[in-house]
């Protein structure tokens, strides 16, 4: 199944035998209504209340309804669980669940050698596999035997288990996907107890549907116990995880929770204006459940009009967010420009997608770095900042906030569908540890009796915030150019020199006040590993790997990417060689080239898929051996 640390055999009258693993990667496929998210993330779920570590990648086709049974229509959920820190969700697969010919047509390349392969055999039918592109029935023809095949008749055997549930007619057969989740629970001895409380939570005004799940659950576990669909079952130990209390968190919910904890550390009230598109969506379903915490979410026309809503929200006094993803920042880009004239505090959120256009909506990709650091008009340089897991969405969020309302700037995150859709535990944070990150509005003039907008701050070169309706601070705000310090409308030639210099330079000594770059590996090693965004958990894990076979090799990996840390010219020039593999064309390696005159070495993949462990350390032993 997996490289196991030991096997422990049950007595001779307790079939079947129980095998301990240290890790195990499971992928849920099938057509994209049969519920394999679902069935995953209560998997993950259950093996997150049993105390494994663990990272998942949900993949969705980006039609709403493709046809039914074709390979464009697949959806996928992989998650790896182990007894140790892991850091991605696996390369390939120990077990494959393939609800029908497509999602195994579509995913077997992927499965490791003599690996295991669960499947609706009723599903295997000549219009199903005419669909998936089979010529033959993969079942019968002989060309799965290098895998164990567990095969189980998932439609009749749903049908007997929920006939006294009260459904009837097409929903009879929506309960198949808990039957396949009730087979894997007991394949891999997971608890059923959070599977079961969540059920009776969902479906507590629908005991029909409720019963009709529990019992196809049931069944799932019952056909794998009494048919010995399996010589052995699997476990995989709980992690040995710092103390406290933890949950399995999404980027896209890490984000949300994090905008509210920003909120809460700057003293304000949050806003959210936006417009929904894919992946970004989730953030605003999240936030907009947490009225309690003072916040406001408004879902706009369009995306154009949701960033105007959110500047006027910074304008008067609101920690103020607006999110999209892929095009929806272009087409915000006017707006973006205006919030940096203006110098508001804002924070924009991009989950990158797969591109250029409408591109492929459900796909990652990270081919918008250089379109958040340069893609305005006019001089107009902008921090820029990069979640490198679920979890630390959370953090970059508080930090980005922090920035925004120091520097009053409008701050770019990038995110991509890998982590705002992926998951991981998380132990939550002492809300009571959360920094200090308010910034006091202007409550009256600052010099003499008259008050000067862009009277700037000498250490951070920021403006202050005065709120509309404040007596004796009313001033002009807007997208002309401003006259130093006294904000009124300028076309001096000089004035929009010096202004252009103020922004810049405002924007390049942040450089002083974030984190420097820290190395992780051999202090000897000659070759550094470059990374930002979520190619952190690969990077690593190919690092690791190097390293045990004693080969020195070092990384590093960037949250800051406008203005880049203050160390990062050092680093850069301490080593021989570097790396950078990243999800686009070799946008970081370009800034780093242009930036520090160093010759960086790009590994670079756009197929809509994220990197895999192995290539990237075959890459890097490429290059140590070169």
């Amino acid at each position: 199944m997996s490289v196991s640390e030991k096997t422990v055999t049950r007595p001779a009258n307790e079939t079947p035998d129980q095998e301990e693993l240290d890790k195990v990667i499971i992928r849920f496929v099938g057509d994209s209504g049969d519920g394999m998210q679902l069935a995953g993330t209560r998997f993950t779920d259950a093996s997150a209340a049993f105390g494994n570590d663990l990272a998942t990648f949900p993949s969705f086709p980006a039609e709403i309804r493709a046809p039914a049974g074709t390979v464009g229509g697949v959806s996928s959920f992989q998650v790896q669980i182990a007894d140790f820190d892991i850091l991605t969700p696996g390369d390939e697969p120990d077990v494959l669940v393939a609800m029908n010919p497509a999602g195994l047509i579509s995913n077997l390349k992927d499965v490791r050698p003599n690996g295991t392969i669960v499947v609706n055999s009723e599903a295997f039918i000549e219009r199903n596999l005419h669909r998936a592109g089979y010529e033959k029935n993969p079942l019968e023809d002989g060309s799965l035997d290098s895998y164990r095949i567990i095969s189980a008749p998932m439609e009749t055997l749903t049908k007997e288990a929920v006939k006294e549930s009260g459904v009837t007619g097409r929903e009879v057969l929506r309960s198949k996907n808990f039957f396949a989740l009730g087979l894997m629970a007991w394949l891999f001895n997971r608890p059923m107890d959070p599977t079961t409380e969540w059920l009776e939570k969902k479906f507590s005004k629908r005991p029909d549907v409720l019963n009709a799940n529990l019992a196809a659950l049931k069944a799932g576990w019952n056909f794998g116990l009494t048919t010995d669909a399996a010589p052995t079952t699997y476990t995989v130990k709980p992690a040995k995880l710092e103390p406290g209390t933890y949950t399995n968190v999404t980027g896209n919910t890490a984000m949300a929770w994090g905008a509210i904890a920003a909120g809460q550390a700057a003293k304000l009230p949050v806003f959210y204006g936006t417009y929904p598109i894919t992946p970004a969506s989730d953030i605003l379903h999240e936030l907009s459940r947490h009225k309690n915490f003072g916040v406001k979410t408004f879902q706009a026309e369009d995306e154009i009009g949701g960033i105007g809503v959110a500047v006027g929200a910074a304008f008067t006094g609101h920690l103020s967010f607006t999110g999209t993803s892929g095009p929806g920042l272009a087409l915000k880009s006017e707006t973006i420009s205006l919030a940096l004239m203006t110098e508001l505090p804002l924070i924009i959120i991009n989950v990158q997608r797969g591109g250029p256009s409408t591109g492929l909506p459900t796909k990652p990709e990270q081919a918008d770095l250089l379109f958040a650091i340069f893609g305005r008009h006019g001089e107009a340089p902008m921090p820029v900042l990069a979640a490198q897991s679920p979890s630390d969405a959370f953090d970059i969020t508080i930090e980005a906030a922090r920035i925004a309302l120091k520097y009053m700037t409008p701050v770019i995150v990038l995110s991509d569908n890998s982590i705002a859709t992926g998951s991981e535990p998380w132990n939550l944070p002492d809300v009571s540890t959360l920094p200090d990150i308010s910034k006091p509005y202007q409550m009256g003039p600052n010099s003499g009796d008259e008050y000067l907008p862009y009277l700037r701050d000498p250490q951070t070169f920021a403006r202050s915030w005065a709120i509309p309706g404040t007596p004796g601070l009313e001033h002009r705000i807007g997208g002309l150019e401003k006259q130093e310090v006294t904000g009124n409308v300028s076309y001096d030639p000089g004035n929009h020199q010096l202004m252009i210099d103020t922004r810049a330079w405002k924007i390049a000594n942040i450089a002083n006040d974030i984190p420097p770059v820290e190395i992780d590996g051999d202090p000897k090693a000659k070759l550094l590993v470059l990374g930002w965004g979520s190619t952190y958990g690969v990077i690593k894990g190919a690092v690791r790997r190097v390293q045990k076979r004693g080969l020195p090799v070092a990384t590093a990996h960037l949250r800051h990417l406008n203005p880049f840390p203050a160390n990062l010219g050092e680093i850069v020039h301490s080593y021989e060689k570097v790396l950078i593999p990243e999800m686009n064309m070799g946008q970081l390696r370009h800034l780093i080239r242009a930036e520090y005159l160093v010759p960086a070495i790009g590994y670079n993949k756009v197929s809509a898929e994220p990197f895999k462990v192995r290539e990237i350390e075959n890459r890097i032993l490429e290059l140590i051996e070169s």
